[in-house]
């Protein structure tokens, strides 16, 4: 079974499996009482949970990793990303975030993708982890033989036509080669699939003004304006003008309609 827990703004997912459960993903740093309160309402707790997966090593998706860790949660780490776990520290350092806590490397289990079936199957999962660099050189996606994916920041599959030839196609491959029915993503709503091709039912629900001002607001950026005469020439809420900076600056060849699936638009 599949839970989403929605406390931060980056997606988090507990599965269940006949033994145990793992948690692929964590939120920012700060968000750990957030993160208890989403799994008490989702009648869970971190107590049930053996591993945590981390779909890559950005602040985003690792920032309370030790706190969970220091809960008795084990952090699996596969091997193609060791050289990469320490590597949003500075960023918290930057920011002088005094609730980041570093991954302690001796809370760490690094294991080869092809030893992850294995250490699943303790859980009562039948899965395993890929190799699917493309977002970043240490991404990595979790594959379960019902048909389910966790992709984390891999641009998302209907993006996949203009990612033809580079390591984010090459990736997509690999997982289509799977037969998905299902893609969870780390920023944008989870997908069903069908066809052939396994194509996604895309679906939109963002108007053409939202449209037009995310387009406005990539082209200031391209011109190297500041956010702040960004926001005077547009008049976009700051919050929501800095969730699309971020993401079009951190997010290669991404689309406007990719930048909507992957920030909280409601209420800005």
């Amino acid at each position: 079974m599949v839970i989403e827990l929605r406390y931060s703004n980056t997606n988090t997912y507990l599965i269940r499996g006949t033994n145990g459960s793992i948690l692929f993903d964590t939120g920012w740093a700060g968000s750990f009482l957030q993160f208890c309160k989403a799994l008490g309402e989702a009648g869970a707790t971190v107590q049930e949970i053996r591993y945590l997966f981390i779909s890559h090593f950005h602040p985003d998706h690792m920032g309370i990793a030790q706190k969970i860790a220091g809960c008795g949660v084990r952090i699996v780490v596969a091997d193609v990303q060791r050289a990469h776990i320490h590597e949003a520290d500075r960023v918290f350092a930057k920011e002088e975030n005094r609730l980041y806590l570093p991954i302690a490397d001796e809370d760490i289990r690094v294991i080869s993708c092809g030893e992850s079936r294995q250490l699943l199957e303790e859980c009562g999962i039948a899965g395993e982890v890929v190799h699917t660099p493309g977002h970043s050189e240490d991404s990595i996606s979790l594959c379960l033989d019902e048909g389910l994916l966790f992709v984390g920041d891999l641009n998302p599959l209907y993006e996949l036509d203009i990612h033809r030839g580079t390591q984010i196609g090459d990736s997509w491959n690999k997982l289509l080669a799977r037969n998905p029915i299902k893609v969870y993503y780390g920023h944008a709503k989870a997908a069903e699939l069908s066809g052939e091709r396994r194509t996604p039912k895309k679906e939109s629900g963002h108007s053409k003004d939202i449209f037009r001002l995310v387009k406005k607001i990539m082209k200031y950026i391209d011109k190297g304006y500041t956010l702040e005469d960004i926001g005077r020439a547009t008049g976009a809420d700051k919050t929501f003008l800095e969730d699309v900076a971020r993401m079009y600056l951190t997010h290669r060849n991404i689309s406007v309609q990719g930048i909507l699936d992957r920030i909280e638009i409601k209420g800005k």
